[in-house]
């Protein structure tokens, strides 16, 4: 059942254009940047868009030697 109601979306923004729709990409680098209390890492994604992981310092010491541990059993 449609809700015609006046307070519908499609009543109240009949007319207004909508903004443009960018395509969500992965494109772009691996980053990380320092926010107020904490590391942001932004990763991009197969599929499009990006995958954000925010950590603090710990983390990002518990990350590193994860990923070190995990390239050590590729390289084997």
């Amino acid at each position: 059942m449609r809700d015609t109601s006046p307070s519908h979306p499609r009543k109240i923004f009949k007319g207004v254009p909508m903004a443009a729709m960018k395509p969500r990409t992965g494109d772009g680098p691996m980053e990380v940047t320092k926010e107020a209390r904490s590391l942001v890492m932004r990763i991009p994604l197969e599929g499009g868009g990006r995958l954000v992981v925010e950590m603090n310092a710990e983390e990002a010491t518990n990350l590193s030697a994860a990923l070190h541990a995990a390239v050590g059993l590729i390289k084997k």
